[in-house]
């Protein structure tokens, strides 16, 4: 059905709650919204979604995987899965990435998403790739495969970007030799670099910014700070971010990564319009704990899953999220004592703009894309809606 009305909700603007209100959706865009009811006729669908919010379905820029599949598994049904595992937790419109790998299989991850694109009827749509490495500080590496860890290589990124028009950001370590080059190139193709895994010194920051790197990727993780060097003090790249105004930041707020001192200090500083929450999840979110897999399954690596986050197998260090959406919003409200519309407005409006979509998605605005998700008190998830089609509706027990 092309046309469908929500109402008796509470609706969720960046600045502002509004009770009692109603959206109403036609041909996949919002065509009116506001308090009260509405008229309408037979030929529209009625969900009365019983004083829950109604927000702006939230915008993931960084996930890996869930449902047990990565993208990185290059299979359609592995791409189908992740994007329909995370709708069921408010995800509307996500950034596919991918791991540091051989450049064949970049290649293969690349063609599976052209073949999948038009196969994603019921998951989370995909706004584009986001390709995280191979051009990372192998110090900084984390849970990235330092066999296929290098520096900028023009012809190789030159190829990359030749072969696929569906690249929208890279994340990088600014520090590198040909790192600049690589992100002056980046900006000319219209895909957004973004500083990730890094040993850089405070000024190399600041030169990335000015060559590009405006988006610090997972903020705090794999990321240098203060250092000590022959009795002398440096900052580091978190301290970059900080300082430059104009720097987004990522924030991975699954309650393990960033801890809540440090949630509020990045709220303190950079504030919800510089902030954007992501998941950066793989491929045991909202799957039980235990041992999993980072990567393609093949060849992976080998993790286990306890207390909410993935973790090396000697615990040493963490190997990824296992969040989904709505627990991001609730973890920085509980934990930096922020309100909802703030909170919304990291995973919404904010990643929106930073991706250029702030035209069509990211709020609830007459024209704008029907990207739509209905939430509880506790944030529980219990309808989905991706450009006017609902595609997960745990309320009415109509069957998708």
């Amino acid at each position: 059905m092309s046309k469908l009305l929500l109402q008796n909700g509470i609706l969720v603007f960046a600045d502002l709650i509004l009770e009692n209100g109603y959206v109403y959706i036609e041909h996949k865009k919002i065509v009116q919204l506001g308090q009260g009811s509405l008229n309408v006729g037979d030929d529209v669908r009625v969900i009365d979604v019983q004083k829950m919010y109604i927000s702006p379905g939230f915008i993931d820029m960084h996930v890996h995987g869930g449902g047990g599949f990565d993208f990185m598994d290059g299979t359609v049904e592995a791409f189908l899965g992740v994007s329909e595992t995370h709708v069921r937790y408010g995800t509307t419109a996500m950034c596919p990435t991918t791991l540091t790998a051989e450049k064949s299989h970049i290649y293969t991850v690349l063609d599976t998403y052209a073949q999948a694109l038009f196969q994603n009827k019921r998951g989370a749509s995909w706004l584009g790739l986001h390709l995280e490495g191979p051009y990372l500080a192998l110090g900084q590496r984390g849970a990235q495969d330092p066999r296929h860890i290098r520096n900028p290589d023009e012809m190789e990124y030159r190829d990359i970007l030749a072969y696929s028009p569906h690249i929208i950001r890279w994340s990088a370590a600014p520090e590198l030799p040909g790192a600049l080059q690589f992100a002056e190139y980046l900006r000319s193709k219209g895909v957004i670099p973004s500083l990730a895994h890094t040993d850089a010194l405070f000024e190399e920051v600041v030169a990335g910014y000015h060559g590009g790197f405006r988006l610090a990727t997972h903020f705090y993780s794999a990321m240098s700070t203060i250092v000590r060097k022959e009795a002398k003090r440096y900052a580091g790249a978190i301290e970059a971010g900080y300082y430059l105004d104009g720097m987004d930041v990522e924030i991975i707020a699954d309650g393990v990564h960033v801890p809540s001192s440090l949630l509020k200090l990045i709220y303190k500083i950079k504030g919800p319009d510089r902030i954007a929450l992501v998941t950066d999840a793989m491929r045991a979110a909202a799957m039980p704990e235990g041992p999993s897999v980072l990567g393609r399954l093949e060849d992976g690596l080998q993790v286990v899953v306890e207390e909410g986050v993935a973790k090396l197998p000697d615990r040493s260090a963490f190997a990824g999220s296992v969040s989904t959406a709505n627990q991001l919003v609730r973890n920085y409200m509980r934990m930096a004592g922020i309100s909802l519309t703030e909170a919304v407005r990291m995973i919404t409006e904010t990643p929106a703009r930073i991706l250029g979509f702030e035209g069509t998605k990211g709020s609830l605005r007459r024209g704008k894309d029907a990207d739509i998700v209905v939430f509880d008190a506790e944030l529980e998830v219990y309808i989905t809606i991706v450009e006017g089609d609902v595609r997960y509706d745990r309320l009415t027990g109509i069957k998708l």
